[in-house]
């Protein structure tokens, strides 16, 4: 899968376009998904059910969207999402690994057409030199293909956690966009 997320991830230095972005860009995953008669489920950890709360401000979203679930915690992210302890231990929550575990734990609950998962550090703090604050992975289950984008996000202008939380939003909107608008134009 092509991996759109770079295009996403500096938009809107302006608190107001970066916000009509967003909104402009959930309002076409939600559309985009009732045209094709398509579902979404959300997993989310750094986001905290920010996505969930995305798509269902966008009139009609109840005939897309299955399931959100804010999976913050590690016990949790085991017992909602089948995600293995031994994988948490050996990789970190905020891990590629774990993000392609949420998904697929996603899928399995929800049979969802598109499912997304989000692990990240939003910050203050929790931040390493090899792991710093804005790292973020996005997981996605889309047909048969399951795939994780991962977010530099420390590279923002603005770095605080609330632009760490929108600037991941947009980015899975984003992406989710692309794959939406893809579907039957291959």
């Amino acid at each position: 899968m092509k991996n759109w997320a770079e295009e996403y991830e500096n938009i809107g230095h302006s608190h107001e376009i970066f916000t009509q972005n967003l909104d402009r860009t959930v309002t076409n995953v939600v559309q985009l998904l009732m045209l094709k008669a398509m579902t979404i489920s959300t997993a989310e950890s750094c986001t905290g059910g920010l996505l969930s709360e995305l798509i269902t401000s966008v009139p009609g979203a109840s005939q897309v969207f299955e399931l959100g679930v804010c999976t913050y915690s590690n016990r949790i992210k085991q017992t909602l999402l089948n995600v293995p302890e031994g994988m948490l231990a050996q990789y970190g929550p905020v891990s590629r690994q774990v993000a392609l575990a949420m998904v697929r734990g996603l899928k399995e609950k929800s049979g969802a057409d598109l499912c997304i998962s989000v692990t990240g550090l939003a910050g203050p703090g929790g931040g390493t030199p090899e792991q710093p604050v804005g790292t973020v992975y996005v997981g996605f289950a889309f047909g048969s293909t399951e795939w994780v984008s991962g977010l530099r996000l420390w590279e923002l202008d603005a770095i605080n956690r609330n632009s760490i939380r929108r600037h991941t939003a947009l980015c899975a909107f984003g992406i989710a966009e692309h794959i939406l608008a893809e579907v039957g134009n291959q």
